[in-house]
């Protein structure tokens, strides 16, 4: 049987379903990250952020996943998330940094990933950036080889992400 087709859609930091993807992200890092992981309420998405959405037929729109058991409408279901958002430039690099990327496990080992980071490479560089900056937990295995996969380069902390083991960049010329 293919895999059932995904579609990408850019929305805003305040959309219900952005909200309720970075939810269950933040849910499951909670779980995965010895001692657990915790944002607040303003820091669960960035206003200044740019977001995009992983959509797959299946479900209700604003459900809790695709294991929702209301599946008859044949609606949308949100299977992966992720945003950009500018830094500020320390040598003249106009540079982005992903945020909040994240793939359902039900969609996990089909591509989704290396699709929604593209997608969100093409975003930066739509928005005017030629870097793209990303952090990680050295518990998200998966993470480490697709930034591997995708070309990005180990560099040094550029933040104060107290959760942040594994720091990456990539040029977009």
């Amino acid at each position: 049987m293919p895999p059932t087709p995904v579609t990408l859609e850019r929305a805003d930091h305040d959309d219900p379903r952005v909200v309720a993807a970075v939810r269950r992200y933040v849910g499951e890092l909670d779980a995965r990250f010895p001692g657990g992981f915790a944002v607040t309420e303003a820091d669960l998405v960035d206003p200044g952020g740019h977001y995009l959405l992983a959509l797959r037929p299946g479900t209700d729109p604003g459900t809790d996943g695709p294991d929702d058991p209301d599946d008859a409408d044949g609606a949308v279901d949100v299977v992966g998330v992720g945003g950009v958002r500018a830094l500020p430039s320390t040598d003249g690099v106009p540079t982005a940094e992903v945020k909040r990327m994240w793939v359902d496990p039900s969609a996990r080992g089909s591509g989704l990933g290396r699709l929604l980071l593209g997608a969100l490479e093409d975003l930066a560089r739509e928005l005017g950036h030629r870097r793209v900056l990303l952090d990680t937990h050295l518990t998200l295995g998966e993470a480490l080889a697709l930034y591997d996969r995708a070309g990005y380069d180990r560099v040094e902390r550029y933040n104060d992400n107290p959760y942040a083991q594994a720091f990456f960049a990539k040029r977009l010329d």
